[in-house]
């Protein structure tokens, strides 16, 4: 999917919420585990109750590789399924990989060729050769980690090199390698603050915001800092979404959560 298209979709949906597809079996209805797939049919069921309310989907792949072969089945059905139902949705693999040129480069093949997803969430730390094997794929995106939402963050990401934060050098150093206006950027809502400084270094891009809803982030306040003239923001909800209840009305309540989440950035939408 090219940034056209889902720009396109942002404004016709009235939405630019990304739901997260972070499948814990201990926590879907029990009923599901009596079918031949829970996860995928857990997922199918939330991405037939929400597609129309939200523009992405993202399932963070450790939800799947901790079931082993059936999990990495679970994921190719439930990425076929989007695809070929719900083409306009942009998908996103949050396995945050990194690595050498070419270990980098079969990653980049399993995700963007073999799964066929849009998009795959890359950690930057290695440099320039671990993240340009994903950038080579024709409208396909790069997720580059840049300030994340966990409390961790502040080990390294915000410490300072020279007079710049680190983060602050991954912004920059990113915009020179090679098809970079494939890149998008991973920023916590839980950094707010933040998000002024980053539209100074990369004002045209998207950037994926996890963190609001059961992480405490705002999305009044994301929308306040990091809104551009092509909207340029991807929030995400996971378990506010999916979780929203364990009983058979989930696919109900999730819908009510997603609803509640598309309706503010609709009102948001019609202030800009």
């Amino acid at each position: 999917m090219t940034t056209t298209q889902l720009i396109e979709q942002i404004h016709l949906k009235k939405s630019f919420l990304c739901i997260g597809l972070d499948v814990d079996l201990n926590k879907v209805p029990q009923h599901f585990l009596t079918t031949e797939d829970p996860i995928f049919e857990f997922n199918k069921a939330i991405i037939d109750a929400t597609h129309d309310l939200c523009v992405s989907y993202k399932p963070n792949t450790a939800f799947y590789e901790a079931y082993g072969l059936k999990g990495w089945q679970s994921l190719q059905k439930t990425i076929d399924y989007i695809n070929q139902n719900f083409p306009e949705l942009f998908t996103i693999a949050d396995a945050k990989r990194g690595d050498i040129g070419n270990t980098s480069s079969m990653y980049a093949k399993a995700f963007l060729e073999d799964l066929n997803f849009d998009s795959v969430t890359v950690a930057p730390y290695m440099g320039k050769d671990s993240v340009e094997p994903f950038l080579a794929f024709d409208n396909k995106h790069t997720i580059l980690l840049a300030l994340t939402s966990n409390e961790g963050a502040f080990d390294f990401q915000t410490k300072l090199s020279g007079e710049t934060e680190i983060y602050k050098h991954v912004l920059e150093t990113s915009k020179k390698w090679k098809n970079s206006e494939n890149l998008m950027y991973v920023v916590g809502a839980t950094k707010a603050e933040y998000f002024t400084e980053i539209r100074k270094i990369v004002p045209d891009s998207f950037l994926l915001v996890p963190g609001v809803g059961a992480q405490g982030g705002s999305l009044q306040e994301v929308c306040k800092y990091g809104l551009n003239a092509n909207v340029g923001l991807l929030i995400n909800s996971s378990r506010g979404i999916i979780y929203a209840s364990n009983g058979e009305d989930f696919a109900e309540k999730a819908r009510e959560e997603a609803l509640k989440l598309q309706m503010e950035m609709e009102e948001i939408l019609r202030e800009c």
